[in-house]
């Protein structure tokens, strides 16, 4: 925690020190593009890190996140319920992002001010009509999916793979527990790469303003304001579609959550909240047997606000390249983030990563993922609180659909004893 409370600092010390450079090198400079060019070297480099570690990352936490959820006759129907709420959540989380990014068009004002040849990263980008995405849905080789890193094919094989392992049972705990050694070794490596990011957010931000002037920070006070404004959305929506399956008993659970809840929005970490989550459901009502198994899955499955985040500043980047997306674009778009989201709880940053993995598959500049670096972790600690409050409702509503959900009465008598 100390630890990422450092880079956040660090963070912010390179966003100032890159809007003091940038200022003096537009001001100053006779040729302030030179310099812009020359951060664009270590932008290049940050994102070509990024990348290096999607590949491994995506199939090792999403295989073991499948294969520990159990054979699927042992799951159950509360497997299913599990999961078709957080397909639900997902659906409207997602939609939520998009239809708020085409209403207030945060990335206007960004138009004109950005180069679409800044830190390319060398990824086999594609234009991802409905054709390309069926047929390069199933890999012909998952080798050659990952040395390109297309992350869809990735996906499709680690859903095969995890299932199969879960399947298996007994006989793939050896391999299931090597991933899982995999997963904690690129988890470590993320944080390596994350270690660069106060560098590149310096110079991201140092060559956008020695380029077109200080006139582009009010775009981060703007963005920032109508995230939270849908966040703040996001949570009506997930209280109301509560209210409707647990009807006034839906306050007390908000605030069961609130501590927790608060925990992640100070630590920016879901994660870290999660033991006060589980108990927090349990004295509200929620048996231990039912928390105990549809929390974990939610964490790499149901991060509501996260997904919110994803189509929210996807479109963004896009809007600030000038690249419209069409209806059926951001329709496909939802779909790729729908899956490429899930399986990547823990991750620092992960938002970003699942963003970097997206932006590629459409022909956006990835670079434009580095603006929202220096703003993310205000950014995150939204989301964070966020995915709680989603992970909350969806353990309580699963429970009162399998009768494991105590009567007020009976959380009294259980306080009591």
């Amino acid at each position: 925690m100390q630890k990422q409370s450092r880079l956040t600092t660090y963070i912010l010390v390179g966003l100032a020190l890159g809007i003091f450079a940038g200022y003096l090198a537009n001001t100053n400079l006779a040729k302030p593009v030179e310099f812009a060019d020359y951060m664009s070297l270590i932008t290049t480099l940050f994102l070509r890190l990024i990348k290096m570690i999607i590949a491994p990352l995506v199939f090792s936490t999403l295989v073991c996140g499948i294969a520990k959820m159990g054979d699927a006759s042992e799951v159950g129907r509360i497997g299913i319920k599990t999961l078709g709420w957080f397909f639900i959540a997902s659906v409207m989380s997602l939609s939520l992002g998009l239809v708020l990014v085409n209403l207030f068009r945060p990335g206007d004002a960004l138009l004109g001010h950005m180069a679409a040849t800044t830190a390319k990263s060398d990824l086999v980008v594609t234009g991802l009509t409905l054709k390309e995405f069926v047929t390069h849905l199933v890999p012909s080789s998952i080798v050659e999916g990952m040395s390109k890193n297309e992350i869809l094919q990735i996906v499709i094989f680690s859903l095969f793979f995890g299932s199969a392992a879960a399947a298996v049972g007994e006989k793939a705990n050896v391999m299931v527990a090597a991933l899982d050694g995999v997963a904690h070794v690129m988890l470590k490596v993320t944080g390596y790469v994350m270690q660069f990011a106060p560098i590149a957010v310096f110079a991201a931000v140092s060559g956008v303003i020695a380029k077109n002037g200080l006139g582009v920070l009010s775009t981060y006070g703007v963005f920032m304001a109508e995230f939270y404004f849908g966040i703040i959305l996001l949570w009506a929506l997930l209280i109301f579609v509560g209210f409707v399956f647990l009807k006034g008993r839906i306050f007390a659970l908000i605030k069961e959550l609130r501590s927790p809840a608060l925990l992640a929005f100070s630590t920016a970490s879901s994660e870290a909240a999660y033991p006060k989550t589980l108990e927090g459901l349990e004295r509200f009502g929620v048996r231990n047997r039912l928390a105990a198994f549809v929390l974990p899955i939610g964490y790499s499955f149901n991060l509501d606000g996260s997904m919110m985040y994803c189509t929210f500043a996807t479109v963004f980047i896009a809007q600030a390249y000038g690249i419209e997306m069409s209806l059926g674009q951001q329709m496909t778009m939802m779909m790729v983030l729908m899956l490429t989201s899930k399986g990547m709880a823990g991750v620092p940053r992960a938002s970003l990563v699942v963003i970097a993995a997206t932006l590629g598959q459409f022909n956006i500049p990835e670079a434009g993922m580095l603006l929202l670096l220096g703003i993310d972790h205000f950014l995150d600690m939204a989301r964070s609180a966020t995915n709680v409050i989603g992970n909350g409702v969806a353990t309580a509503v699963v429970a009162k659909w399998e009768g494991e959900l105590a009567a007020p009465g009976e959380v009294e008598l259980v306080k009591a004893a």
